[in-house]
């Protein structure tokens, strides 16, 4: 459990480092830091020369005034500092976590699509909306107040050695013994902070998939029975946070057991020392004027346990999202243009290509080439793998065995960026952008002008409706597309894709769920979005790929039958008994 005995200061460490560039003005603000501690220890100790000075008879007036201007100095100059300090620390937590987030959304897009379909946005959703404003929040800023409180500690132990070696002796032993009670405290609070923290994944997890899921859950009238499993799941997450702070309680009254436990041996043993003529009676009023002090620092020091323990959980969160293993780009190979191949190497072509979600193998030893210009159909039962062929293509997973080429070059030897401007595709599930319709659809080529962006919405036969709306293409539509029809959102996808103009279409069955006054326009915009170009066809329809040059029947991640239609029709196998069910 090593895990478990971290020191704070390790997890101080652990957070100051994470922080990349920012970290040296995080360090530097301890400098500040450090005078702060003395300046707030430094009012104690002038009234104690006071004190000693009122009983000796030694004051005067203008003794008095340098006090006052001296603690008037040190308080002046406390805010100061601090305001150094938080111009060095705390800003920087949120220049941090900015960073972070762009970084993760780099990584993100860096990553398999495996990563996002493995049960994992609901702990992409907790890491960016719950752990990074956390730490934002609750801990950039409290680094140098910790650096502080060790400080005045160690001040505060020096002065009371000052005043006689006995009471140093007797601080010290109390604080080690405030320090042991400190560090089970703290391992205590690490392992209820992941279980609290992984509780809170949970949640997460269970509010999108009941938001996500609501049109089917009322479809289903299963509302009574989804929100009761939501409202377990915030109720366990209740009941982690209570168990969190009832197993944190007795540690933590331990700990202040142990404070006013060295607080009162501190004062025992000045009584004696003072019974004895050891210290005189000044120094016994002015360790009392400190009494309450002594131990400050330590208590506040880990009076700060709970926020760094779930703040490392959180760093742990945050830290495994950015070990997952991200597709490689290191490859420095380019895609030749489609015109500078010679014609005998097929435009795409899979060998041997076997895939595996996890340990189960989803596709085995597909091999087929397309040439250019063709269309290859791949059908088939569910789940038999037709799409995860055409998803390898676009590389949004790496294959276990064998090759996938594009007019010969392996695509795993080229760039993401170079293999998807040769790649365009049409999803049966349409996702729009909050945004302007003119800008959803420029997504597919970024330089283009508003002129290609109209000619491509007119062959997309999108334009019109688009004219009908308030601000035409200025129109801003709600997050995922909401505000338009299934086919009108599937019509300006066609526009992006035919805007981007890539050689290659992986057509998702475009008009398997739309109605029939759609399917129309659907089909005459994916004829001008395919003109020219090499498919690759998921067919729901088997109507839609009569005229395919190739047709793959895909079944249990394998190629079972391949050819022509009426090859296939002849060989009175799979294709045609599927070809029968829908005509009957």
């Amino acid at each position: 459990m090593k895990k478990q005995n971290k020191s704070m200061i390790a997890m101080m460490h652990r957070l100051v480092n994470s922080c990349g560039k920012y970290k040296a003005s995080i360090r530097a603000a301890y400098i500040p830091g450090f005078f702060k501690g003395m300046c707030m220890k430094a009012p104690l100790m002038l009234s104690f020369l006071m004190v000693t000075g009122f009983m000796a008879g030694t004051m005067t007036k203008r003794t008095c005034w340098i006090y006052g201007a001296v603690l008037l100095g040190c308080v002046v100059l406390q805010a100061v500092l601090q305001n150094i300090s938080d111009r060095l620390q705390s800003a920087a937590g949120f220049k941090v976590f900015a960073d972070k987030r762009m970084q993760l959304g780099d990584h993100f897009r860096k990553l398999s699509m495996g990563y996002f379909t493995d049960g994992n946005i609901g702990k992409v959703s907790s890491v960016l909306a719950t752990d990074m404003n956390f730490i934002e929040e609750n801990c950039m800023m409290v680094l140098e107040e910790l650096a502080g409180f060790m400080i005045s500690q160690g001040l505060m132990i020096c002065f009371m050695f000052y005043l006689g070696w006995q009471l140093g002796l007797v601080a010290v032993a109390c604080l080690a013994l405030n320090i042991l009670v400190g560090n089970l405290t703290t391992r205590k609070s690490i392992s209820h902070s992941i279980m609290k923290q992984e509780c809170s994944e949970r949640l997460t997890g269970s509010v999108l998939e009941f938001a996500e899921g609501i049109g089917v859950i009322k479809a289903f009238n299963l509302l009574g029975k989804k929100s009761k499993e939501v409202n377990k799941s915030f109720e366990k997450n209740c009941k982690e946070s209570i168990n969190f702070e009832i197993a944190y309680a007795p540690w933590w009254t331990s700990l202040m057991l142990a404070y006013g436990a060295g607080t009162a041996l501190v004062l025992l043993t000045a009584g004696i020392l003072a019974s004895k003529g050891l210290i005189t009676i000044e120094y016994l009023l002015g360790m009392i004027l400190f009494l309450f002090d002594v131990f400050a620092g330590i208590k506040a020091y880990y009076g700060s346990i709970a926020r760094l323990t779930v703040t490392d959980a959180c760093l742990d969160r945050i830290e495994s999202v950015f070990d997952e293993a991200e597709i490689s780009n290191e490859g420095t190979e380019r895609i030749p243009e489609p015109d500078s191949t010679a014609s005998e190497v097929p435009e795409i072509s899979y060998s041997n290509v076997t895939f595996a979600y996890g340990d189960k193998d989803a596709l085995k030893n597909i091999s087929f080439e397309a040439e250019r210009g063709q269309m290859i159909a791949l059908v088939g039962p569910s789940g038999g793998g037709k799409s995860t062929i055409a998803n390898l293509l676009a590389r949004f997973w790496d294959i276990k065995n064998g090759s996938i080429k594009i007019r010969g070059t392996d695509i795993r030897k080229v760039p993401v960026a170079n293999l998807m401007d040769n790649i365009s595709m049409v999803f049966q599930r349409v996702y729009l952008f909050q945004d302007t319709i003119y800008n959803n659809i420029a997504m597919g080529k970024t330089n283009a002008t508003r002129e290609e962006v109209i000619e491509v919405a007119k062959k997309a036969r999108c334009y019109d409706f688009i004219m009908q709306l308030p601000e035409g293409f200025d129109t801003v539509i709600g997050e995922g597309g909401a505000d338009l029809s299934g086919g009108e959102q599937q019509r300006i996808s066609i526009a992006r894709c035919m805007l981007k103009n890539a050689p290659i279409v992986i057509l998702d069955e475009a008009t398997a769920s739309v109605d029939a006054d759609n399917e129309h326009f659907i089909q005459e915009a994916i004829s001008e979005l395919c003109r020219g170009k090499t498919l690759i066809v998921i067919a729901h329809r088997l109507n839609t790929i009569r005229n395919a040059s190739r047709i793959l029947v895909i079944k249990d991640g394998q190629i079972v039958e391949s050819g022509t239609h009426e090859e296939l029709i002849s060989k009175n196998g799979h294709y045609k008994k599927m070809i029968e069910r829908q005509n009957s």
